[in-house]
């Protein structure tokens, strides 16, 4: 912060194992790229280099390194992994991340039907050489996973070696974890972590009203994802209430009572 103010919540700092935030590069140039790490390079985490868009962006491998350069985990979108999986390419997608300098890889089933013990499999023979992140969640309309399912295949996915497990939302918001509206399946998210440990999630929250409603129920310290690069700066104010949405949420009692009091006597 360029100045120090009372009564603001406490972030992590990089290397985060909460807090964390993961940007989505949809196809950025690399004077973007710089730009992006010039503005807000120590809060991003993981950048997401979005779905296919690592196969047609030029100067992939020197933006990946101005990334990693900066301090981020980078890596390409699971459907890109699922697009090489359904292919019978693995090998392939694994030469390409590595030709690229990509440390770090994304095991998915969004798009695809893939056996969980598979997934698994994947998670812990991979996590060997590569930083693993997985998600759990279909990308399409209509598929209603039960909560009981969630919680079984991302403690699984943890247990084979997972960093964290992506909770899907799609880049739309209105899938997986979301309500086609892209209000949140409350119910679900409180029975997933009634046995999954809020740390080790990583939710996928593309809507600021989304990243409201995480940051209001558990903190600014919970960990966001899917999050647009013009939107990194302003997430970080609604972290710390710095926004009007969070205004009040981190404020003592007694500032928010004289608020109160000053609005009553003006009224």
């Amino acid at each position: 912060m360029n100045f120090p103010l009372p009564h603001m919540p406490e972030r992590t700092t990089r290397p985060r194992a909460h807090g964390i935030t993961m940007v989505m590069d949809k196809g950025l140039s690399l004077r973007e790229a710089e730009d992006l790490i010039a503005v807000a390079a120590d809060k991003v985490d993981f950048l997401k280099l979005g779905f296919g868009t690592s196969m047609f962006t030029p100067h992939l491998k020197e933006k990946v390194k101005l990334y990693r350069d900066a301090g981020m985990d980078v890596y390409c979108g699971g459907t890109l992994f699922e697009a090489f999986l359904v292919r019978n390419n693995l090998d392939d997608y694994l030469k390409f991340i590595d030709q690229h300098g990509i440390g770090c890889l994304e095991i998915s089933d969004g798009s695809m039907v893939i056996d969980h013990d598979y997934k698994c499999e994947l998670i812990h023979r991979l996590k060997k050489d590569f930083k693993v992140l997985s998600e759990v969640g279909s990308k399409e309309e209509g598929i209603l996973i039960s909560p009981a399912k969630w919680i079984r295949m991302m403690r699984n996915e943890l247990d084979a070696g997972s960093f964290k497990v992506i909770a899907e939302a799609r880049e739309s918001g209105t899938v997986g974890i979301y309500r086609p509206n892209g209000s949140a399946h409350t119910q679900l998210i409180r029975k997933i972590l009634s046995k999954v440990d809020l740390k080790d999630i990583l939710w996928e929250a593309p809507q600021k009203t989304q990243q409201v409603w995480f940051i209001k129920q558990f903190g600014s310290n919970v960990n966001l994802g899917n999050i647009g690069p013009a939107d990194l700066i302003p997430l970080e104010c609604l972290r710390v209430g710095l926004r009007g949405d969070t205004f009040f949420h981190f404020l003592p009692e007694e500032l928010k009572q004289d608020v109160l009091q000053q609005e009553i006597e003006e009224s």
